[in-house]
């Protein structure tokens, strides 16, 4: 096999399993560990995959900051925030955790829903306060400024005290091998909480967070009961989803 047809496969194979360990990929490719370990420096040099100690990862999309995020994908944000705000039933306790299209599910909540409504993000919590009928509980903690959410124990712990009918995840990587991803550390924990604390969990995502992963794990795929995202993710791809025993609305 020539070094491109080899590189080709080893970005078709992270496409497909999300992560790949450079002793099995050896074996696999039948070349050496020397090689797989050149061949992964390049790749990652190209920006194609995601370098990580003993392997490598399907490269998330380059992360940018909360304000850019908001001005992109307006329109499939929006229409898949208004199909996931279809779950929700008035006299409900929603998490709502931060994101731009989880800022699009709280856009979309009929204003005849009465609701309580956890989140911790500040720019949601704004967003609710015209909203007639919810009350707002605004977790407290250390303001994730690129993200614009609060993380730490102190929002972990105040997680615990709840327990809600529905969570709405913001999802920056799903991948049905490699699980729900992020790209920053501190709030791993966070959305843990949210998951744990929560009757059902719902993520809400632009088709281009579907098979991809990023450096952070937050949980099994298969611990989503819900996954909200755009009908041009393709019916090849969703299958997969639903076979884990989760329901896919599109938008």
């Amino acid at each position: 096999m020539l070094k491109q047809e080899r590189q080709r496969e080893i970005v078709e194979l992270l496409g497909t399993e999300g992560k790949l360990i450079a002793a099995e990929l050896s074996s696999r490719l039948g070349v050496s560990e020397d090689t797989i370990r050149r061949d992964l420096g390049e790749l990652d040099a190209e920006g194609k995959i995601m370098r990580v100690h003993g392997g490598a990862l399907s490269r998330l999309p380059q992360t940018i900051s909360y304000v850019e995020r908001k001005t992109l994908q307006v329109e499939a944000k929006s229409a898949v925030g208004r199909a996931a705000a279809a779950l929700v039933k008035s006299g409900q306790l929603l998490f709502l955790d931060g994101g731009t299209t989880t800022l699009q599910v709280a856009r979309s909540i009929p204003k005849s829903c009465r609701l309580t409504v956890v989140t911790n993000s500040p720019p949601i919590a704004a967003e609710l306060n015209e909203h007639p009928m919810v009350e707002i509980i605004l977790l407290g903690g250390r303001l994730l400024k690129e993200s614009q959410v609060v993380v730490g124990q102190e929002t972990v712990e105040q997680i615990q005290q709840f327990r809600a009918d529905l969570l709405f995840l913001g999802a920056c990587a799903i991948h049905r091998k490699a699980g729900i991803t992020i790209p920053h550390l501190e709030e791993a924990p966070v959305k843990r909480a949210l998951m744990q604390c929560a009757t059902h969990a719902v993520a809400v995502a632009t088709a281009d967070k579907l098979n991809a992963t990023a450096p952070y794990v937050v949980a099994p795929v298969e611990e989503l009961s819900y996954l909200v995202t755009e009908a041009s993710a393709g019916e090849a791809v969703l299958k997969k989803y639903r076979k884990l025993g989760i329901t896919v609305l599109t938008a």
